[in-house]
């Protein structure tokens, strides 16, 4: 908009992530509103968000077939078609964008199909799997161009048969209003501030393996008794969480509920260091998760427990350590050395990570990347009208890499 675009969005109604529609919305069968200006069509879906995956499923499946139903009909002309991926149902309204209307697609893959399917744990099948493989494959040969957020995701498409040429890394970036406000009283308040707080912010669901941060808590209470393991956010995984830190009985590890996005920065920024933590499988190898471009922004040293793409990127920006993820000893370990370093060295990790994320990884930066790479499938000189092809989880895409609002995470 702010660049001199025309933008419409399809999506589904909110949800994410608690699985509830959003107060003030009840499902309709087509639903229209402006957000800051865009024109935002919501089509209809089963709204879920919980460990059952029938019903995430259903989540998935619903807003897919009903967009594919609907999309072509109310999606106004436009010169290209953005689409967010994942769930991979959202290939089927961009398949009929791309036959019925004739709009070509650039596909923006978040999460690996059917990779997160089988790391997650959500779909067992080899057959079945397999299927979803073939679809995928399918949709990217439709796509004009596809954006991926890592070179690990880039390697594992070229493996697939998806051609070099028109797969492109751009990094995130993260809500820049949100975390750079520096530490205020009300939110730094919320942390003990006698003590070395290292902190987890987001989902705690099958996919972060947070119990074997909360392990590496039981290491550190007899070496350090002032480190603090800070997690705040929900997530399916959370009860069971506490309920391990009770079995334990460890006095060290703190949880802190969801908070408004304007309070996180302050968190992030009071925090001595921040933590990432992936289970260890191969596809965390590939990515990054969003709460990475957060850290970097907020200035604090991070803790990369994910191996591959992620650890390399903290390791070049100089930001941080890193550590064997799943592993509770060398979690542990990992703390210590943090916990042993001075206040300036930990500040010098900061601000390299800070600098970093404005010289790469910033709004200002992906924007300009996705702008050329709209711009590279239309025939048109002019600036492209675009219809962004989203699902509820992606409703942030309206505010962000269209209204110059910035976004992260998972």
């Amino acid at each position: 908009m702010a660049r001199g675009h025309e933008v419409q969005v399809i999506t589904g109604f909110p949800n994410y992530p608690g699985g509830h529609l959003y107060p003030g919305y009840r499902l309709r069968p087509i639903l229209r509103e402006v957000i800051d200006g865009v024109p935002v069509v919501r089509l209809p879906l089963y709204p879920s968000h919980d460990r059952s995956a029938f019903r995430r499923v259903l989540n998935y499946a619903s807003f897919g077939v009903s967009a594919a139903l609907v999309a072509p009909f109310v999606a106004r002309p436009a010169d290209v078609v953005y689409v967010y991926h994942p769930p991979g149902t959202i290939g089927l309204p961009a398949l009929a964008l791309r036959y019925l209307r004739r709009m070509p697609l650039v596909i923006d893959i978040q999460d690996l199909w059917p990779d997160t399917l089988a790391a997650t744990g959500m779909v067992r099948s080899e057959r079945l799997l397999g299927l979803v493989d073939r679809w995928m494959r399918l949709v990217y040969g439709a796509a004009g161009r596809i954006v991926v957020l890592s070179p690990g995701f880039k390697q594992a498409l070229v493996n697939r048969g998806v051609s070099e040429t028109k797969i492109e890394v751009i990094y995130n970036w993260t809500e820049e209003a949100d975390v750079g406000g520096g530490v205020t009283t009300g939110t730094a308040s919320v942390l003990e501030q006698d003590c070395f707080n290292v902190v987890f912010a987001g989902t705690a669901g099958t996919a972060q393996g947070l119990s074997s941060v909360v392990d590496a808590a039981g290491l550190i209470q007899d070496r350090h008794p002032d480190v603090r393991i800070v997690l705040v956010g929900g997530g399916v995984e959370r009860d069971e969480l506490k309920s391990q830190v009770r079995r334990m009985g460890l006095s060290n590890i703190v949880f802190l509920p969801r908070v408004p996005r304007s309070q996180v920065g302050g968190i992030l920024s009071a925090a001595d260091v921040l933590l990432v933590h992936l289970r260890n499988d191969p596809l965390f190898q590939i990515t990054i998760p969003g709460k990475t471009q957060a850290y970097f922004a907020t200035g604090r040293p991070i803790l990369m427990a994910v191996a591959g793409d992620a650890a390399r990127l903290v390791e070049r920006a100089e930001a941080g350590i890193s550590c064997t993820p799943g592993d509770p000893v060398s979690i542990a370990d990992a703390v210590d050395m943090l916990y042993e370093m001075t206040p300036a060295q930990r500040e010098e990790m900061g601000r390299s990570g800070r600098r970093f994320y404005n010289e790469e990884l910033s709004f200002d930066i992906g924007v300009g990347q996705f702008e050329r790479c709209l711009l590279s499938v239309t025939s048109r000189n002019r600036r492209p009208r675009l219809s962004l092809l989203t699902t509820q989880r992606a409703a942030k895409m309206v505010e962000t890499r269209d209204t110059h609002d910035g976004s992260s995470d998972e």
